[in-house]
């Protein structure tokens, strides 16, 4: 026969999850926002004109690692939770997720796609929502732990739909790689300043 395990017993399980998905989830989040400059270290970034009622820079760092930390402790609970036959799916959908979540950073801040940007944080949105209800059928705290995930997103979404409202040509704010910067410097007895062309590398 199995022994019930005490809450303590309980406790202490999910306390040794805790303690190795939060660390996880948080590497893998700044790993993430560490493949490309983002910010004030982004040049692309700095030039695009923001909406009026974007927070501070520093805002993003902190929300961020807030919600790594609380889905980290989520996970943890859903990992805990052996009994469960939902579990399983709750990981691979909670996997999914972290994977988009994982793609926009390269995206946005190395690609310049805002667009598509865009789309990766309504389908994240999507697919934290459904994490949620998942999560919620298992364990309730696990659900209620997300919950800042899925507004922080939302309200990025809408930061993100201004941001291309705004700037309907951002991808050619910064010069592209397939192009070059040739100077011709002028004569030296008129003074005037070279002027600088760009040449792109890929033509014939």
């Amino acid at each position: 026969m199995r022994e019930i395990a005490s809450k303590g017993q309980l406790r202490l399980a999910y306390l040794r999850w805790a303690v190795v998905t939060v660390p996880f989830i948080l590497l893998l989040g700044f790993t993430s926002a560490r493949l490309v400059p983002s910010g004030a270290q982004n040049p692309w970034y700095v030039a695009l004109i923001k909406p009026e009622n974007m927070p501070p820079e520093i805002a993003f760092p902190i929300a961020w690692t807030a919600i790594y930390v609380l889905a980290g402790l989520a996970l943890a609970m859903i990992i805990n939770a052996r009994g469960s036959t939902l579990r399983g799916p709750a990981l691979v959908l909670f996997a999914v997720q972290m994977g988009v979540n994982l793609a926009w950073s390269p995206v946005f801040f190395g690609m310049h796609q805002v667009k598509t940007a865009f789309i990766l944080l309504c389908v994240l949105g999507v697919l934290v929502a459904l994490t949620i209800i998942l999560f919620g059928r298992i364990r309730v705290g696990a659900a209620v732990l997300l919950l800042p995930y899925l507004v922080w997103v939302c309200y990025a979404g809408f930061l993100l739909n201004q941001i291309d409202r705004l700037n309907p040509n951002a991808g050619g704010l910064v010069p592209s790689r397939s192009s070059d910067q040739v100077i011709l410097d002028a004569p030296a007895d008129n003074g005037a300043s070279g002027e600088v062309f760009e040449v792109d590398s890929n033509a014939n």
